[in-house]
């Protein structure tokens, strides 16, 4: 006779830690996404296009690498943009061409000689 009651009472139990559950479930899931939209926020595309200059991030380990060293290379020349993300680059002095992913680069912003030759001529 109390074997039904004690039943009763566990159904009750567990359907209130499947409740419990569910609602964690939930929570958390709101939780990620909201947190995704944070990070994408602040991701940047970066688009480029065959021709132009990038500078390639160096990230090679090296025991003394010191910190103020600059971890940018050369600039490279664009050859061929992927649809995922990688890119097809050329070095200018030797011609090497090799792929590297898209993240791992940057604009070459090339100073204008030409305005800084016009300042320095006008001034005097």
């Amino acid at each position: 006779m109390y074997f039904e009651k004690w039943g009763m009472t566990r159904r009750l139990q567990i359907s209130e830690l499947e409740e419990i559950r569910n609602e964690a479930y939930d929570n958390a899931r709101i939780t990620k996404s909201r947190t995704k939209i944070f990070h994408d926020r602040s991701i940047h595309q970066k688009y480029f296009i065959p021709g132009q200059k990038i500078l390639i991030y160096n990230s090679r380990l090296r025991l003394f690498a010191g910190k103020m060293k600059i971890r940018w290379s050369r600039p490279f020349t664009v050859q061929t943009v992927f649809p995922h993300g990688a890119m097809k680059i050329s070095d200018s002095k030797n011609g090497q061409i090799f792929k590297v992913n898209g993240r791992r680069l940057k604009p070459f912003l090339a100073p204008d000689l030409e305005s800084d030759v016009d300042k320095v001529m006008g001034s005097l």
